[in-house]
């Protein structure tokens, strides 16, 4: 089927969530300063691991990744910056600011330019959001993006969220195509694109800091090629080399 339509995530696909900046200003706002390459690497390390638990909510390896899971991760994740556990009152006044970072907040650079893009080939665009998503409305529309973006799903809490299939159907449903008209991009793998996959969407991982240097046919390291891979040039039909597996979601992988 034709693509006539493509569904976002928001936190770090389209606005930055898990930065340095962000990490400094819950903690530490008066300083010191924080080792940047250190937090750098501990955010990796979290997201990487928020992705396999979601997966392995998904497969059934695990309880579904609820809001509750998600504080676990920004907790572990604060305490790999730490390099130590802290008091638990510190902890929660931590996690508490860390949504409501002030900013500035904006779109990663590369968003503007391939939203505008493939609105011009009219195609129907909306955001599908986790429990990690809650601004989105809000920010969407702050950045002025709404026009380009005016359908969020995922808000009430009696919707299914990502990465459960439903939410992706739903989402498809509510935008009247069918999941293989639908393409969804995202900044994780697992949870994210092969989660979209798995619900007969076709996946696009955006994998700006080449975290995911193994995945090859679904990654593109910025929006700017993304129109590109969903509508590429016409070719001579030629046989396709099978996707390298990418690290395993299990416990032990890094």
């Amino acid at each position: 089927m034709a693509l006539r339509a493509v569904l976002w995530d928001f936190d770090d696909t389209l606005i930055p969530m898990h930065t340095y900046e962000r990490w400094q200003w819950a903690w530490k706002p008066q300083g010191p300063r924080l080792n940047e390459r250190h937090v750098r690497a501990s955010i990796r390390e979290g997201l990487r691991r928020w992705d396999r638990r979601r997966w392995q909510g998904l497969v059934g390896d695990a309880p579904p990744a609820d809001a509750a899971a998600y504080h676990d991760t920004l907790r572990d994740m604060l305490f790999a910056i730490a390099g130590r556990s802290l008091p638990e009152m510190e902890t929660e006044a931590v996690l508490a600011r860390f949504p409501k970072y002030p900013g500035p907040i904006e779109p990663f650079a590369d968003v503007r330019p391939c939203l505008e893009s493939l609105h011009s080939r009219g195609l129907k665009m909306a955001v599908l959001v986790g429990h990690t998503g809650s601004r989105a409305r809000e920010l969407i529309t702050q950045l002025h993006m709404l026009a380009m973006l005016p359908q969020v799903f995922g808000e009430a809490p009696e919707e299914p969220r990502t990465p459960a299939a439903e939410a992706f159907k739903g989402a498809c449903h509510g935008l009247a195509v069918a999941p293989e008209e639908a393409a969804f991009v995202g900044d994780l793998f697992w949870s994210d694109v092969r989660a979209a996959g798995r619900a007969g969407l076709q996946g696009v991982l955006v994998d700006r800091l080449d975290w995911w240097s193994r995945v090859e046919a679904t990654r593109i390291p910025s929006l700017l090629e993304l129109p590109h891979r969903l509508f590429p040039p016409a070719e001579p039909s030629s046989g396709t080399a099978p996707e390298p597996a990418p690290e395993s979601p299990g416990p032990d992988s890094s």
